[in-house]
């Protein structure tokens, strides 16, 4: 054997253990690619499953929210006419408060009781009559 014949025997054995290589990590490269075809068929159905069931969620979220749209509705006056009660108690205390200090100005010149303009005299005049009467009573009673 000459050296040229044993040099080509050489790289015969080493293309050879080359095409072995190679032909190990094509089976190992189509095994990996068989088991993520697998791994994503499986993920597809389960995807698939998941979808369905977000799908009869989103429907029921969507028949809630309809139907709690129109409590609202139906509950809303209410809440309204609460508000609307409350604004006009509130006027009308302010109402009170602005009669109550406008007495307490037109009474702090008064020097006995309450002596305020037309309504003061006439409250007066009122309790005069009526101390006559029960007095002219009692008399009429004790004369009897």
């Amino acid at each position: 054997m000459t050296v040229g014949q044993l040099a080509g025997l050489i790289a015969a054995l080493a293309f050879l253990l080359l095409v072995i290589f190679i032909g190990l990590f094509l089976r190992k490269v189509s095994k990996t690619v068989s088991e993520v075809n697998t791994t994503i068929k499986s993920m597809t159905s389960n995807v698939d499953v998941i979808a369905k069931q977000t799908d009869k969620i989103m429907a029921t979220s969507n028949t809630l929210v309809k139907d709690i749209d129109e409590k609202l509705n139906i509950v809303t006056p209410v809440f309204q006419a609460a508000a609307d009660l409350g604004d006009s108690v509130s006027k009308l205390n302010e109402a009170t408060q602005n009669l109550t200090e406008k007495v307490k100005d037109t009474s702090k010149g008064a020097k006995e009781g309450v002596k305020a303009g037309l309504a003061g005299k006439l409250g007066k005049t009122a309790w005069s009559f009526y101390r006559n009467h029960r007095n002219s009573k009692k008399n009429n009673k004790a004369n009897s």
